[in-house]
């Protein structure tokens, strides 16, 4: 991971040398908490990759120190005005003193639509485990190892069709039909979108 965050830039004078600091999720794009930071809590998270905080009743503060749920550190990006930090963070557990996942409930929580197809994948694939019959598409996919590279190759090929003939409209339904086959054929691998997530999310981070 490489820091980037510029303290010269950030205005602490606004809320008496303190800047509001919300955490979310890198991988689920959830929002976990909002705390705040003073320069030596940055300074502190930048040299150990961890999220630290400044509360006017406990002092410095390492997230985690005594529960184990640190966050570890993706990326720290300031807002237009300087007094607001977005942290995108890899958590070791729950973000919440209740030891909920995020300290604005389930709410904040609310899967995206990528989320959501994973999940519709992941249902059909267990109930083939369990033995239930594969009548949908998705679990016919996922029963068919060459329907699903030629599926693979068939998507990107007419992807690359429309992005040649610079057919926006077709462009994001191919792209869609790829993400689709994609998710299906590195589920059926034992991979899930989360895995593609957490390594993008490194590599972000190493940006």
């Amino acid at each position: 991971m490489t820091m980037k965050l510029d303290l010269d830039s950030l205005d602490f004078t606004k809320s008496s040398g303190l800047v509001t600091v919300v955490v979310q999720h890198a991988v689920s794009g959830a929002l976990l908490m909002v705390a705040h930071a003073d320069r030596d809590a940055l300074a502190k998270t930048i040299e150990t990759g961890e999220m630290h905080f400044r509360s006017r009743t406990r002092g410095l503060w390492h997230k985690g120190a005594t529960s184990g749920n640190v966050q570890r550190v993706v990326s720290l990006s300031p807002d237009c005005d300087g007094d607001a930090i977005l942290a995108r963070v890899l958590p070791a557990g729950p973000a919440c003193h209740t030891l909920a996942e995020s300290c604005f409930g389930d709410d904040a929580l609310q899967p995206d639509a990528l989320s959501e197809l994973d999940s519709t994948i992941v249902a059909r694939n267990k109930s083939l485990i369990e033995g239930s019959a594969g009548r949908s598409y998705t679990q016919k996919l996922l029963t068919d190892r060459n329907l699903r590279l030629k599926k693979i190759g068939e998507e990107a090929a007419e992807l690359i069709t429309a992005i040649a003939d610079n057919d926006n409209e077709r462009i994001s339904e191919e792209a869609a039909d790829l993400f689709y086959h994609m998710l299906v054929a590195i589920r059926s691998a034992g991979v899930g979108l989360d895995d593609v997530r957490g390594v993008l999310a490194k590599r972000a981070g190493a940006r």
